[in-house]
């Protein structure tokens, strides 16, 4: 079972185009910033967006061919779909609304009642099938659409954001729920999310969009070890720097030069983790064989850790210690000197 399809939407002031494929047991992730074109992806997928343009098929049974007119209605797809907000029934039962689908594929009363108590069961909520959606906390309904999506064995499994209405504490454990019946389902799934976590945690695979296009696919060790664009960069805590690099040494696009570890030639990504930069108030002597003198810009606290955002060349952020900020004074203006040791830097072909 494989989902193959090229979406291409016209969504001024953009086109989504992207090309996915999806097998069987494995879980794609689209992850981008909002307004990407990401759920407009997956609403093509489900057959709610017709494309301009492309071709969607599951297991070479063509659902979408705008060149050819071919378009098969979102009711007629063996698909199972969970919203942002769910979208539960409100005047059904938790019982009631994942029994909906199974009735709407053609199994009478008895059977679809049986089906869908077992489906809460699996989803640890057996004790709550009888409650309407007002009832329930945010977990608990999102738990119920995964089981009304589940319930009638679709080939393929769409969600579009579905940890963004949960709280930090639920998320947390809903993530966790989430991912192993993912892990059980043995079609092609695939979600839509703005969180690097949960794509992470979730995917067997990722696909970064920014502006309707992929700029990077891989799986979450390979995006989160060589990010190919600032957006992946920023999101799993690094800075990327671009540049051409000989004999170890990268010529940086926007000025400067990092002395890196890795033997790569021509144009390349430069990574540094932002805990790998030391900030001086002088120059240093010695240890730091990359050092620069750079303008802070900004000082922003998260948690135990601060973060300096500097001008330079090259600009970047570094992580320090609250108490490394209260030592060395620092405040946005300050003349600084940054240095990074090429032992902490990653460079790879761009």
């Amino acid at each position: 079972m494989t989902l193959a399809a090229h979406v291409v939407v016209d969504l001024p002031p953009f086109t989504v185009d992207l090309n996915v494929e999806v097998a069987a047991g494995e879980t794609l992730v689209l992850l981008g910033p909002n307004g990407a074109g990401k759920t407009t992806a997956l609403r093509s997928l489900a057959g709610l967006v017709r494309p301009d343009r492309g071709r969607v098929a599951l297991d070479g049974v063509v659902w979408d061919e705008p060149a050819s007119g071919r378009h098969v209605a979102a009711e007629h797809r063996p698909i199972g779909l969970v919203f942002q907000d769910y979208l539960l029934f409100p005047h059904l039962s938790a019982l009631d609304n994942v029994a909906f689908g199974p009735r709407c594929h053609g199994a009478g009363r008895a059977e679809a009642t049986e089906l869908a108590a077992t489906w809460l069961e699996r989803v640890g909520l057996a004790a709550v099938q009888r409650q309407k959606p007002r009832t329930l906390s945010g977990g608990q309904s999102q738990r119920v659409a995964l089981a009304r999506a589940l319930a009638v064995e679709p080939r393929l499994l769409l969600l579009d954001e579905p940890l963004a209405a949960l709280d930090a504490r639920t998320r947390l454990e809903v993530r966790s729920d989430l991912r192993r019946h993912l892990g059980e389902f043995a079609g092609c799934a695939l979600v839509v999310t703005h969180d690097p976590l949960d794509a992470m945690v979730l995917g067997d695979r990722l696909v970064v969009v920014e502006h309707g296009s992929m700029v990077q696919s891989g799986s979450p060790a390979e995006i989160a070890k060589r990010p190919r664009t600032d957006y992946v960069a920023r999101l799993v805590g690094l800075n990327l720097f671009r540049g051409r690099a000989h004999d170890r040494v990268a010529i940086l696009a926007d000025g400067g030069q990092l002395t890196v570890d890795d033997a790569v030639e021509g144009d390349c990504f430069v990574s540094v983790p932002p805990t790998a930069v030391a900030l001086f108030t002088e120059r240093p002597d010695g240890t730091p064989r990359n050092v620069w003198p750079v303008t802070v810009v900004d000082v922003e606290l998260h948690g135990g850790q601060a973060r300096v955002l500097f001008d330079g060349a090259p600009s970047g952020v570094a992580d320090v210690t609250p108490s490394a900020i209260a030592e060395l004074g620092i405040r946005p203006g300050d003349q600084l000197w940054a240095g990074v040791k090429a032992t902490e830097t990653h460079a790879y072909p761009a």
